[in-house]
């Protein structure tokens, strides 16, 4: 049994187990946090992305023992003072969800590269979103209304 803490979400939080834990299992079975979701346990479809220190990551391959002292952020920590992220607001206003499953992980790699757009001051290009949005699968494909939804979003941190 072993010891890890790390923030979620802004809050600490400490695990005491197998250090071989996947993150997804800490984050939805230990911390209640369940909009990360399992889709395929290796690391192949995008469903389970978090961020890692403000970087896309798969939690279902991520063993807990590697975000020791890091600082882990789910779609549950997006919105700030109750305010969504406007990437969670292009998604809504574009109705980008169809069956919704993939959608948290696919909002979480949108906004890290909202994120760095922003601090380009520029919108992507679409071979940029789909380069950035390569790992995470829509069964439902909605990949134009996803690309839409973040031009539009970028737009908005820009202004």
């Amino acid at each position: 049994m072993a010891r890890f803490e790390f923030s979620l979400n802004g809050e600490p939080k400490v695990f005491e187990g197998d250090p071989e834990t996947p993150l997804l299992w800490v984050i939805r079975e230990r911390c209640g946090k369940t909009g990360t979701k399992f889709g395929c346990g290796m690391a192949l479809c995008g469903a389970c992305t978090v961020h890692l220190n403000d970087i896309p990551i798969r939690s279902c391959v991520k063993r807990i023992s590697d975000v020791q002292g890091m600082k882990v952020k789910t779609i549950e920590g997006l919105p700030v003072n109750g305010q969504y992220h406007p990437i969670q607001k292009a998604w809504a206003a574009l109705n980008v969800p169809q069956c919704g499953y993939c959608q948290s992980g696919q909002i979480m790699s949108a906004v890290a590269l909202a994120e760095v757009m922003k601090a380009q001051k520029r919108i992507p290009t679409d071979e940029e979103i789909n380069v950035a949005m390569s790992g995470n699968l829509c069964r439902c494909g909605t990949y134009p209304r996803i690309r839409e939804a973040i031009k539009e979003a970028v737009a908005e941190l820009i202004k």
